[in-house]
């Protein structure tokens, strides 16, 4: 798909990856087997702002966590989906609901199951780290790695775009 992307001040949804956005990547599982996550209070900061300027936050993961449950409940992140296979299906049918044109999106992805949405999106953000074909995709890199306050620095992006005139 073609991005047309307009100015970032026009984005109103900010879709993001958990693991390697969210979290630096690495899978930790206690004595019980539980998968555990870390999260960085930057990024949580960043998200509280961008939402308080009016943008919509969802979260779109591949993998199912209680962690990442309670982190997205903490946030006020409403639009949680987890498990998923075909990302891009489920934002669409979000945008669809939200009444969100991909255009007026951005994400932060990492690796092959984000390319999809991000080449859908108006503004593809990615890590660092990503895999080279989350690179190729996306139309910026974060100078942050993910889980280390790579979210925070879109979040301030998109905030600071909003308060241009």
């Amino acid at each position: 798909m073609a991005r047309k992307s307009g100015p970032l001040r026009n984005v109103r949804l900010l879709v993001l990856d958990v693991d390697g956005v969210l979290t630096d990547g690495r899978l930790y599982y206690g004595a019980r087997g539980e998968a555990l996550k870390v999260f960085h209070v930057l990024d949580g900061h960043g998200i509280r702002e961008v939402q308080r300027a009016g943008i919509v936050v969802a979260v779109i993961s591949g993998r199912a966590s209680p962690a990442v449950r309670r982190r997205c409940r903490e946030l006020g992140i409403r639009h949680l989906r987890q498990g998923v296979e075909d990302k891009l299906a489920v934002l669409q049918r979000l945008c669809a609901r939200l009444g969100v044109a991909l255009e007026e999106c951005a994400a932060v992805g990492d690796d092959t199951p984000d390319v999809p949405v991000l080449r859908a999106v108006g503004h593809a953000f990615a890590v660092p780290g990503a895999h080279p074909s989350a690179h190729r995709a996306a139309g910026r890199v974060t100078r942050a790695a993910g889980g280390l306050g790579a979210v925070r620095e879109v979040c301030d992006l998109l905030v600071a775009a909003r308060a241009r005139p």
